[in-house]
């Protein structure tokens, strides 16, 4: 517990060291919007702990696509995007989860910024066409965790992990976990 509240803490007090003429390293010079491709392969139903813990991973016959349009923002600032999302899940077999689309909106934060590099978390809720033994709603939340590399001033790729679950609002809820390559493009 004492190690959650130290991380709470710190990145609480982030904004406190952001500079006040925020560059946003998830854009290019001069750009407002931006495209991204993300791809995914499953890892596994379970918790949002899986994020961040690799050895906890256990890859599964599902495949995420997302497609992505994204605008600059500001919270606490800290550089951000605002995203609108159009997600499709494809299940291979029928106990692995079930395809399904969905659209959501999500904000994302860079955390840290250096040499070209950026990281950063992310959440949003999402709105599924289905539902299945995995969760039992259409509403989802998505959490996203990503390291990022500009390329170029335009070009940007993440890997990234992500999390969908309904929070526990209905009693099922495995979740869906992902980890994953994106490519974005700023105009």
């Amino acid at each position: 517990m004492k190690k959650f509240v130290a991380l709470f803490s710190m990145i609480l007090s982030m904004p406190a060291f952001a500079d006040t003429t925020v560059y946003n390293p998830m854009f290019g010079t001069n750009t407002q919007n931006s495209i991204a491709l993300y791809a995914s392969q499953g890892t596994g139903a379970g918790s949002l702990f899986k994020l961040i813990d690799p050895f906890m991973w256990d890859f599964e016959p599902m495949t995420n696509l997302m497609l992505q349009y994204s605008q600059p923002t500001e919270i606490f600032r800290l550089p951000s995007r605002i995203n609108l999302s159009f997600v499709q899940n494809f299940g291979y077999h029928h106990n692995h989860g079930l395809s399904f689309m969905a659209i959501g909106i999500s904000w994302d934060v860079a955390l840290v910024n250096w040499r070209g590099f950026y990281i950063g978390i992310g959440i949003g809720p999402y709105m599924r066409d289905s539902r299945d033994w995995y969760v039992a709603s259409r509403l989802v939340f998505g959490e996203r965790f990503f390291i990022g590399k500009n390329v170029s001033d335009r070009w940007h790729i993440e890997w990234f992990t992500q999390h969908f679950s309904n929070g526990d609002f209905t009693e099922i809820n495995r979740g869906f976990n992902f980890t994953g390559l994106a490519i974005n493009y700023s105009f």
